[in-house]
């Protein structure tokens, strides 16, 4: 299984639909035989769910596990629903102690105490440390199996364990050194230990600056932590800074793409585990909300332009330039609401500079809508050859623009504080305010100075 005979293949996922459409059960097997359990799982998300079920069940058994691993919440669902608990209980138990953790709140009840049962008491001490964390904290994220030896013993005597106890960890990077209360006190790159001399002890050439994690630190500033200390392995520790687990740069990229992926599908109202080929009743209960919430804003817009409706009855041509206004004011807003969603997930915007972001976006949507205010007036007042016109969509796009920018940079630190996601919630309030207030400060002034 590696991915060097997977880069032969032009597209798997073709070759894949192919072999399904023609029953061509033996090419299948021959496909996914040569696959990684990840590529196996790209290839079941891209799958029908009749299509799916027929290849899982031409998925090696060994494997089985590491795929339920890598497919997102939604297709693992189908999966698991589709296995005898059994089967399920069969898979499970080629992971390790950390990566049952993971599936153990998406199999159910009676097939979680099967699995339990077949563990030794060792390894139903380590699941349950890892379960008694959220799933979004250090302690969620960190597995057990890492290396710790003390700060006082020679490094011949760390090298010689190393070789007794045979491979590591994978992903190790560093050796934790802790003393004998079990404290971490500093760590060991492998590089050092390889590059020094064996005579001299541990606590003469160990790093103690070490960046760990507290159990309860969200998941989201440790991949903010690796990212900027571009860290492999981390330790996480207890409040008296006892030594739980490690996590490591894997556990963190899937975090950081986790949480890219839902800033992006939040925006339109999706999930990451929203499935592609749900059936059409679940994905349509799914996204029908959110359309809800769109046509409840939509109708806000539609009640501003209602009291207009004699002012726009005098002057088609306010009808014509009237979506301008909104349109610009909602394209700054939301240039103003991602860079700060970003900065908010980034840690580089907090209450400390806040308000110099909030002068910066104003002074920016300020300038923007002096500039584009001037392009729109000379195309309106050409196009309607009247200059009043012109000067009224000018003051009404400014007016939106800072207040877009306003509006950007405000709702996104005002929902993180109150503990509502930004990305999800921001852009529909972005849309309603830039909206109301293009339609309003358009229209109010045509209705006193045009009509």
């Amino acid at each position: 299984m590696s991915q060097d005979n997977n880069k032969g293949n032009a597209d798997p996922l073709s070759e894949l639909l192919e072999a399904l459409k023609q029953g061509s059960l033996g090419d299948i097997r021959h496909l996914l035989a040569d696959l990684h359990p990840a590529d196996i799982a790209h290839l079941l998300e891209g799958t029908p769910l009749d299509q799916r079920l027929v290849t899982w069940e031409l998925v090696q058994a060994p494997i089985r596990g590491e795929v339920l691993l890598e497919v997102s919440e939604g297709v693992r669902d189908d999966l698991i629903e589709a296995m005898d608990s059994h089967a399920v209980v069969d898979a499970v138990r080629q992971l390790d102690t950390d990566e049952i953790a993971d599936l153990l709140p998406d199999l159910p009840d009676e097939v979680v105490a099967e699995i339990l049962f077949t563990l030794d008491r060792e390894d139903r001490q380590r699941l349950d440390t890892v379960l008694s964390y959220p799933e979004d904290t250090a302690g969620g994220l960190m597995n057990l199996d890492m290396v710790t030896v003390r700060d006082s013993v020679s490094l011949e005597v760390v090298l010689r364990y190393l070789r007794r106890r045979g491979d590591l960890p994978e992903s190790t990077d560093k050796i934790f050194i802790v003393d004998w209360n079990n404290r971490l006190v500093g760590s060991l790159q492998l590089t050092t230990l390889l590059g020094s001399d064996v005579k001299k002890r541990v606590h003469d050439v160990m790093n103690q600056d070490v960046v760990s994690f507290q159990s309860m630190t969200p998941d989201r500033d440790v991949a903010a932590a690796f990212e900027r200390y571009n860290l492999i392995t981390a330790p996480v520790v207890d409040v008296e800074n006892r030594i739980l687990g490690r996590i490591t740069v894997d556990d963190v990229v899937d975090v950081i793409r986790e949480h890219g992926d839902q800033a992006v599908l939040a925006r339109a109202g999706l999930s990451v585990d929203d499935d592609i080929f749900a059936s059409v009743s679940e994905s349509t209960r799914n996204r029908a909300l959110w359309l809800g919430v769109n046509l409840i804003t939509a109708f806000i817009a539609s009640w501003v332009i209602g009291h207009f409706e004699t002012t726009l009855s005098k002057m088609v041509a306010l009808a014509v330039l009237m979506p301008i206004v909104a349109s610009m004011g909602g394209n700054a807003g939301t240039q103003t609401l991602t860079l700060t969603i970003r900065g908010l997930a980034l840690g580089t915007i907090t209450g400390a500079n806040a308000p110099k972001v909030i002068k910066k976006e104003l002074m920016i949507g300020g300038l923007n809508g002096i500039i584009w205010a001037l392009v729109v007036a000379l195309v309106a007042t050409f196009w309607f050859d009247d200059i009043l016109l012109g000067v009224i969509i000018a003051v009404a796009m400014i007016l939106n623009m800072i207040t877009a920018a306003l509006a950007g940079v405000l709702l996104p630190i005002m929902l993180n504080r109150l503990g509502i996601d930004p990305a999800l919630a921001g852009t529909v309030a972005l849309t309603t305010i830039t909206d109301v207030i293009g339609f309003l400060s358009f229209l109010g002034l045509a209705a006193v100075f045009l009509v």
